[in-house]
């Protein structure tokens, strides 16, 4: 009652006096308990923080195989070249031990071993493709190791170091080049890596998006062009690839172009001229994507200045240019799904035409040439091929694969072998020889 009567019986000027130091602690204290609930919230935030990790993955896949019949030239350059008729193996194609590591929301590392192709001359007669030490055991190697800066710029990656290389994607983020669509590498590799475009390169790449949906892209490279080697010339290899998809991403087209100079210098006439040689593939991907099924198509042209070596009748060394194509059909899609809708039972079917002998008529015919060699050997102009694959795809688990399938490679001679000039070379000739092997193919990953 003193207090209210001592403010009653102040004046004006008191009374606000009061009111304004009442407001200030109000104000002070409202502070103090919004800095509390503040510090708190920061304290029990649930909301996730980077931390660096990483991810131990892998993948598998071989053969029961059986050779029904084979080509008695022994022609082509795949792994059942030179493997005789009624030979049956058990062998791995492929062992993947990868690890994948997040350093920050902006950079990633990768690694992965791998060994690859278990044959080489003298196993069943196979050629000298495989990974296979000394004793022949099975050896793995360096394939992958690189870092990723994620959105170097808005939409782009920069790639530093041993990477998959243009032609074959598997970026983990575009998923539209030949390899990632055709989706069956256990059963048989892409055209052009059959005919030996490095599938993986130590370079400098660049990955990116056009859109913020990934719709349109590209992807440019530099690298050694030696794969897993190290450099052996000075001359680099050029990698472009550019993608559209359309209709929700059902349609995809991939357009890629890639360029290496293998051997330069100035023609002085002679036995023994300079050589100018160089490659470059031009390729057209293009596949429709439906819920329960997929269809693609892929065409490429490769161009090898001074490829072929021709000895002339006026005892001259002269280089020629040929020029391979390849087109490829293939579809894949669902028989049987589970209950989830995941693929529990399907199939996949493949063509391919190669035809590597643009040109060569001109050269055999030619009544300089005396013979001729050609200098690379996965575009020989001598043999064409046409390749047939078809099987069944069981998944009894995820991740898991059992494949039963028949693979089948036919060989013949581009140009008549009833010219007299055809002599020179053993591989024209009217015969026409085939490959085939039955298998059943397992494949199976693990940590992804």
């Amino acid at each position: 009652m003193k207090f209210k009567a001592r403010i009653a019986g102040a004046g004006i000027m008191g009374r606000l006096f009061f009111l304004c130091t009442l407001l200030a602690g109000v104000k002070v204290q409202a502070q103090v308990d919004h800095g509390y609930e503040a510090a708190g919230a920061v304290a029990t935030d649930t909301a996730p923080r980077f931390k660096p990790h990483g991810m131990l993955w892998g993948s598998v896949f071989g053969d029961f195989a059986y050779k029904s019949n084979t080509d008695d030239l022994n022609r082509g350059v795949n792994q059942y070249t030179g493997t005789p008729k009624n030979a049956n193996m058990a062998q791995f194609r492929r062992v993947y031990l990868g690890y994948s590591y997040e350093l920050s929301e902006h950079f990633t590392a990768e690694f992965l071993l791998s060994a690859e192709n278990d044959y080489q001359a003298g196993v069943l007669g196979q050629t000298a493709n495989g990974d296979i030490l000394a004793n022949n055991k099975f050896a793995p190697f360096v394939k992958w190791a690189n870092l990723r800066w994620k959105n170097l710029w808005k939409g782009t990656d920069l790639v530093v170091g041993q990477v998959n290389n243009p032609a074959i994607g598997i970026t983990g983020r575009n998923n539209q080049t030949s390899e990632e669509v055709w989706a069956y590498r256990s059963i048989e590799k892409t055209v052009s890596d059959i005919r030996g475009t490095p599938v993986y390169d130590m370079g400098v790449e660049l990955q990116g998006w056009f859109d913020a949906t990934g719709n349109y892209g590209y992807d440019l490279m530099v690298a050694n062009g030696q794969a897993a080697r190290p450099e052996t010339d000075q001359y680099k290899w050029f990698y472009a690839d550019v993608y559209a998809k359309f209709f929700k991403k059902r349609l995809v087209i991939d357009l890629y172009q890639d360029y290496e100079r293998l051997n330069w210098g100035v023609y002085t006439k002679g036995p023994n001229g300079a050589w100018y040689h160089d490659r470059n593939m031009t390729k057209l991907f293009a596949a429709w994507n439906a819920p329960k099924f997929t269809v693609g198509f892929e065409g490429l042209m490769t161009t090898l200045m001074g490829d072929v070596r021709v000895t002339g009748n006026d005892g001259n060394t002269y280089y020629a240019t040929t020029r391979a194509m390849d087109m490829s059909f293939f579809v894949r899609g669902r028989i049987l799904s589970d209950d989830k809708g995941a693929a529990k039972l399907g199939y996949f079917a493949r063509y391919d035409n190669y035809d590597p002998a643009g040109n060569l008529d001109n050269i055999v015919n030619n009544s300089n040439t005396k013979s001729y060699t050609a200098l690379t050997a996965n575009y020989d102009p001598t043999t064409k091929e046409q390749f047939v694959v078809l099987g069944l795809d069981y998944t009894p688990i995820k991740h898991v694969h059992l494949m039963p399938n028949v693979w089948m490679n036919t060989y013949n001679s581009p140009v008549d072998p009833t010219k007299s000039n055809t002599g020179m070379n053993p591989n024209i000739t009217a015969s026409k020889g085939t490959d085939v092997v039955w298998r059943l193919t397992f494949y199976y990953t693990y940590g992804k």
